[in-house]
């Protein structure tokens, strides 16, 4: 059986079907380059927008970790439009086949325990396995194309040689454990810039409700005041957020 079918079966999470969630995404970036993605803070059991976002947001930095310049769809793809998801699993299997190396990988032990939920429908899977390479080393400087946001031109993605020949370094280097800390604080800091900006759009929205609010005449109006008190009731906690971090 094909790896990446294998590996999706395991996952109960199709590309197909399980696109808008990310899950699937982000245990292949897993599977290609160990250590890019944390799957401890995937969220498997997705069930929900702002869950899908998080899981995104996590393919998001791990392309960046590897320095694959690809900026992701993220609010059209977890909308489940299908003509943006199916455009995105194209780049993703180009950019798999390119970059896969052909070794053996456990998708249930890479999860740690983690249980995916199963698609709606079993459908057809849409990766296959690459042919064998000559090298055991993941060719991780290979061309792909990316699919056009509007168009059907596409143009060239590319993994850094500098990234590959880090990657070489850390693993040959005494130092390696320090090194994988020091990725991993990394990492750490892109998901907390994330996290603020998140944030900080929120926050930024409950202050033109607000706003809204304040312009309306009666502001006695009973609707008017349920909004106030969900409104105000959210922004305390926000603001204790906002403040306390600045």
């Amino acid at each position: 059986m094909p790896v990446l079918q294998a590996s999706s079966r395991s996952a109960s999470t199709p590309c197909a079907k399980r696109g808008p969630t990310g899950v699937t995404y982000c245990q292949f970036m897993d599977m290609l380059f160990p250590g890019c993605i944390s799957l401890k803070k995937v969220k498997f059991q997705a069930k929900l927008e702002h869950e899908y976002l998080h899981n995104f947001k996590m393919l998001q930095a791990a392309f960046k970790r590897v320095e694959v310049d690809k900026v992701i769809p993220v609010d059209r793809l977890v909308k489940g439009r299908f003509q943006d998801n199916f455009e995105f699993v194209q780049w993703f299997k180009k950019f798999f086949n390119a970059n896969y190396d052909g070794h053996e990988y456990d998708p249930v032990t890479a999860r740690q325990g983690q249980d995916a939920l199963p698609p709606p429908n079993p459908g057809t899977q849409i990766f296959n396995k690459p042919k064998a390479k000559g090298s055991s080393t993941p060719k991780m400087a290979a061309t792909i194309q990316r699919q056009s946001d509007s168009a059907s031109s596409s143009s060239p993605v590319s993994m850094s040689q500098k990234h590959q020949q880090r990657m070489k370094n850390d693993r040959a280097s005494p130092d390696g454990p320090i090194t994988e800390l020091n990725n991993q604080i990394k990492a750490l800091q892109i998901t907390l810039d994330e996290m603020e900006k998140e944030r900080d759009f929120y926050f930024k929205k409950l202050q033109k409700i607000e706003q809204h609010l304040q312009k309306q005449d009666d502001q006695q109006n009973p609707f008017c005041q349920r909004i106030y008190s969900v409104l105000y009731a959210r922004m305390v906690i926000l603001n204790y957020f906002h403040y306390s971090i600045e």
